[in-house]
């Protein structure tokens, strides 16, 4: 049986957040601010390409903080891990 959701489906690395950033032209500071951590926290997630070996807790606030301001993450089995504003067709 597969599984639709894999238990890394949630994870992001530190690439994306570096893009991420770029793409808001958010400041350390500012993502920082937005999800409620520390600016070393940040810089600590980012200095990695792959998953940050951060708190679960640090890295899903992070994403969600993105996510809010319409972000989206690609996973691997999107044609590669990357982010890109979120399409709000409604």
């Amino acid at each position: 049986m597969i599984n639709s959701k894999s238990h890394d489906d949630n994870k992001i690395t530190g690439a994306q957040v570096r893009a991420a950033r770029a793409l808001i032209r958010w400041s350390a500071k500012d993502l920082a601010k937005a999800a409620g951590i520390g600016v070393a926290t940040v810089s600590r997630a980012e200095v990695e390409d792959g998953v940050p070996s951060i708190t679960s807790a640090n890295l899903r606030a992070i994403r969600q903080a993105l996510e809010a301001v319409g972000i989206e993450f690609t996973a691997r089995n999107g044609g590669g891990v990357g982010v890109r504003f979120k399409n709000d067709e409604q």
